[in-house]
């Protein structure tokens, strides 16, 4: 299929950390293909055009009437070729404005599917999501808001787990050594982290985390903006790969009131596996979660606020045969069901789409890491 896929990415103009994970899929959604990829540009003419279409939508009723009199972006691209498929990646519905940057991309494309990583019931901005009813299908990258999705847009939505670049990630052995004893990156209790902190001193051990500043209006995300999204997951991955263990929690663990019950899997515990660390945190408390992770000890129960946690880790150290295990079957299972690859493959097999000869390079480059973990 090589130059007959067509990407469009925001990488561009959305250089949150949090977005890189959307970028490492369209890399590896291009080197399996040979994808063309177009770049969302000039953020600031996007924003403009996109609140003229939304009041013409208001003032209208019709999406069609408000694109006619929406103005264009500039840097817009207009396809003069054919294309068997056109797969753009957004990370939240508020960046699906994008798409008026190549106008034509129905009439040129045989086939049009959607990723977007992150869309929550109260977030649904329907004269967003009514720019997806040309899709043939919209893949979502949290569980439960599809049946939402697929009301507003009319088309097939289905639900596409997240992953992560597994050769990237996995160890260059398993037993590599790991430097780093804790890494606790992103939303974080304040108890555990005193507790690691204070933990770490003592013992002279290496604990990673994070020294940004917390952010949002709650003031509980803890984000910032990256030059270069490649390099960025090259680094988070040397993290992981040379950490013992690994804090992964749900999403918005720390913010109940957002999810209210609506358990979802993070992409910390496709990462934490692939780089063969032992995952310790709260894990969705739901059946998918079971059915993604269901091996013992893919993540090791560590409440979220653990004021003994050094005790906790201790208990862990004392059973090295045991966190070996744990290591080995990580690695071993990413590589058998969590790479982008095998999302891919749900994308082409729910399209019609025959796989490619890379996808067939990079099965059998897992399988290798799989076999030797």
């Amino acid at each position: 299929m090589h130059g007959k896929v067509l990407l469009l990415s925001q990488r561009r103009i959305s250089d949150l950390v949090a977005f890189c994970l959307a970028y490492e899929f369209e890399d590896t959604f291009q080197a399996v293909t040979g994808a063309e990829r177009i770049d969302a540009t000039d953020l600031p003419s996007l924003e403009f055009c996109r609140r003229a279409y939304k009041l013409a939508r208001a003032a209208t009723g019709s999406p069609r009437a408000a694109l006619g009199l929406a103005p264009s972006p500039r840097g817009k691209v207009v396809l003069e070729r054919d294309y068997e498929l056109f797969f753009p990646v957004f990370s939240n519905a508020f960046e699906l404005y994008s798409l008026a940057t190549i106008p034509n991309w129905r009439q040129r494309c045989g086939k049009a599917a959607c990723f977007i990583t992150e869309v929550w019931t109260d977030q649904l901005p329907e004269y967003l999501l009514e720019l997806l009813s040309g899709f043939d299908h919209i893949f979502l990258g949290l569980r439960h808001c599809v049946d939402d999705v697929a009301r507003i847009t009319g088309r097939p939505c289905s639900y596409l787990p997240l992953a992560t670049d597994v050769p990237r990630f996995a160890p260059a052995a398993l037993d590599q050594p790991r430097p780093i004893d804790v890494c606790n990156i992103g939303r974080r209790s304040p108890v555990t982290h005193q507790a690691l902190l204070a933990d770490a001193e003592r013992r002279q051990s290496f604990y990673y985390y994070d020294t940004v500043a917390a952010s949002g209006s709650d003031l509980k995300q803890r984000t910032f903006r990256v030059d270069n999204p490649g390099e960025h997951r090259l680094m988070l991955a040397a993290i992981l790969n040379r950490s013992r263990y690994f804090i992964a929690n749900r999403s918005h663990v720390n913010n109940p009131e957002f999810t209210a019950g609506r358990d979802e899997i993070s992409a910390r515990f496709y990462e934490g596996v692939a780089a063969g660390a032992a995952m310790i945190g709260e894990a969705p408390r739901t059946d998918e979660f079971k059915r993604q992770f269901d091996w013992p000890d893919a993540v090791i129960h560590l409440p979220f606020d653990s004021p003994d946690i050094a005790d906790i880790l201790a208990d862990l150290n004392g059973n090295p045969v045991r966190l070996q295990t744990v290591r080995a079957k990580n690695v071993r299972e990413a590589a058998r069901r969590h790479d982008w690859l095998h999302r891919i493959g749900i994308v082409f097999d729910i399209l019609g789409l025959a796989p490619t000869d890379g996808m067939d390079a990079r099965a059998d480059r897992l399988d290798r890491i799989a076999s030797q973990a």
